[in-house]
């Protein structure tokens, strides 16, 4: 089932099955369609409205179509799809479910990514039905982050196309206290989904080609990488932000699950589910020794105004991102990346199968 809906779905993607999360903000258009481009699948993200969503979307239609005309890009895509050759992302607990259908009708992305519900997982439900009511070409991808979470997906009325497994080394909102490590989250909610035979893909603490491959040697019919793509040219991302990316090492140490830096930057309303990974600086370390929200926030507000020269250790601006951020030391165009991975994965595994057979 799962090969089925990818070759018709997605005729352009080649194996390993890479895709590009849809980061808030910061995945864009440009990001999304040059992974597409290179034989991934790339996510629009969310946001900070949900019409900024359908704005991307306009503009990566616009992207398209020039690709398209000038025959340089989505050549393995047969003219009688329709569908738009990305995907787009909404967090349930703050997007409008109307301009989001709207949106999905017009624009017909190949891929619906829904994630964190204010009621449950029953959010799903509506929000399914009426995106494929819209639009029978997008297939609904689910992210989740527990093994509850999957057998409650089981029991819903709409079942989504895919699941998208999320582990606790992830970078951006992930599960506040009921987290888990990919390593055994993913093969544990394989094994829960196998008689759905809904494809499952891995993400969470992937940068490079080993990470590829577990992922696929723990049952996932795919990945997707979030924080790695912040390294990239296309990402929609401050220089000061990419830069601490590269530098950060040592994630276990340099990383943590915090809402300080959402409150920081005026957004609430998360569900309490949920809590952010980012990048320690300076705004952490003092809130741990008691200054006050009050003070916290006037120096934050003073160091947005810096721009580029306020992140790093001894900055304050909030720097979502995953534990594997010591697996990244340069930033890249995106289809370099996509395809280094592919390149890298299927090298690993080769040189595994070798080894195991002492050739």
């Amino acid at each position: 089932m799962a090969a089925n809906l990818f070759k018709s779905r997605y005729p352009w993607v080649r194996n390993p099955f890479i895709v590009s999360a849809p980061m808030c903000i910061m995945s864009g258009p440009a990001l999304a369609i040059a992974v597409s481009r290179a034989g991934g699948l790339g996510f629009i993200g969310p946001g900070a409205k949900t019409q900024d969503t359908t704005d991307d979307l306009e503009t990566a239609s616009s992207l398209i179509h020039q690709a398209r005309v000038a025959s340089t890009g989505f050549s393995a895509i047969p003219a009688t799809q329709t569908a738009m050759p990305i995907g787009v992302g909404y967090q349930l607990w703050a997007d409008d479910i109307t301009v989001t259908v709207a949106a999905i009708e017009k624009y017909k992305p190949c891929a619906t990514w829904l994630y964190a519900p204010h009621g449950g997982p029953k959010d799903f439900d509506d929000w399914s039905s009426k995106i494929r009511h819209a639009s029978a070409e997008t297939p609904i991808w689910i992210q989740i982050g527990t093994l509850e979470e999957a057998r409650q997906l089981l029991q819903n009325s709409e079942k989504p196309d895919v699941v998208v497994v999320q582990g606790a080394e992830s970078g951006g909102h992930g599960r506040a206290n009921d987290g888990m490590g990919l390593m055994t989250l993913l093969p544990e909610i394989v094994d829960a989904m196998a008689g759905s035979r809904i494809p499952v893909f891995a993400a969470g603490g992937i940068a490079d080609g080993r990470g590829v491959a577990a992922a696929l040697c723990l049952g996932a019919a795919g990945l997707v990488m979030g924080t790695r793509f912040l390294a990239a040219t296309e990402a929609r991302i401050s220089r000061g932000y990419q830069e601490e990316i590269v530098r950060a090492s040592d994630g276990a140490v340099s990383t943590t699950r915090t809402l300080l830096y959402n409150h920081l930057r005026g957004t609430f309303g998360w569900p309490d589910e949920y809590s952010p990974r980012t990048i320690i600086n300076k705004s952490f370390v003092e809130h741990q020794e008691g200054r006050s929200f009050a003070s916290l926030k006037t120096m934050h507000d003073e160091a947005a105004r810096a721009g580029d020269a306020d992140w790093g250790p001894e900055g304050r601006l909030a720097t979502y991102a995953g534990a594997a951020v010591g697996l990244i030391h340069d930033v890249r165009d995106a289809g370099g990346i996509v395809s280094d991975m592919r390149v890298s994965s299927v090298d690993r595994m080769q040189r595994l199968v070798l080894d195991m057979l002492d050739v």
